[in-house]
């Protein structure tokens, strides 16, 4: 028997929970290719298409569509169906003028957002390397990496970048006051602000206490803090994050 990593597709009802389909009406749906995201991180661009935005009736028109180079991801062309479509990705349909972010609900499932600027995206600094000539490479959160002179960051700060050009437009810190919006959890999809980041000095992960519109404060994971802005969002977010 074939291991599931090798399969090109795989059975609806196994498909991750972030996904905004029905487990029962097919057998099969579409398997994402390796990418910058993981699979359950992702969504394969041929469902976003046909099962979120509803610009095709099937799979076959779905391919056509992306296959004639009429989407774009994070400001470049996409032909494959199997992309792989993440948090905070842009994707732009230019026949419909039409632009989306990528967000997630209080379930955790991925969902669109209609935006009116798709010229920038929110990038999560995951890790950070030294590279040849003392230059820094930061390690982003959708697995792509952006070369810097100097390193002003810190693993946790979000960066905006312009895209297509990966140029650093400005930069939020992870801090007490900053405007997050939790990415795990059960707290997935809420909005608060920082009031304490407590560094942990045993092998115990590092936590936050985030403080939400209603003043009530939660704990949870430093490393589910995604900021998105200083002292309120830069972006727009979906109506349940609010």
């Amino acid at each position: 028997m074939a291991k599931m990593g090798s399969r090109k597709h795989l059975k609806r009802y196994k498909a991750p929970k972030s996904w905004p389909i029905h487990p029962k009406e097919d057998t099969w749906t579409v398997k994402p290719s390796a990418g910058s995201h993981s699979i359950i991180d992702s969504i394969p661009l041929t469902l976003v298409i046909r099962d979120v935005l509803k610009l095709a009736d099937n799979a076959r028109e779905a391919k056509r569509i992306i296959n004639s180079g009429n989407v774009l991801v994070d400001g470049r062309v996409v032909k494959d169906y199997k992309f792989p479509v993440g948090f905070m990705d842009v994707i732009e349909i230019p026949k419909t003028e039409e632009s989306y972010r990528v967000l997630l609900d209080r379930k955790g499932r991925l969902q669109l957002d209609l935006i009116e600027d798709s010229s920038a995206k929110l990038s999560k600094i995951v890790n950070k390397t030294t590279i040849k000539g003392g230059k820094t490479q930061l390690n982003l959160h959708d697995g792509k990496n952006v070369i810097i002179e100097e390193d002003d960051y810190k693993v946790g700060d979000v960066i905006c970048l312009k895209v297509p050009e990966q140029e650093i437009v400005e930069a939020y810190p992870l801090q007490e006051g900053a405007t997050v919006l939790v990415t795990g959890g059960k707290h997935t999809g809420e909005l608060g602000t920082i009031s304490e980041i407590i560094e942990n000095k045993s092998t115990n992960p590092n936590t936050i206490i985030i403080k939400n519109s209603s003043n009530d404060e939660f704990l949870t994971l430093k490393d589910y803090a995604f900021v998105v802005g200083t002292d309120a969002p830069v972006i727009s977010l979906l109506e349940v994050n609010k």
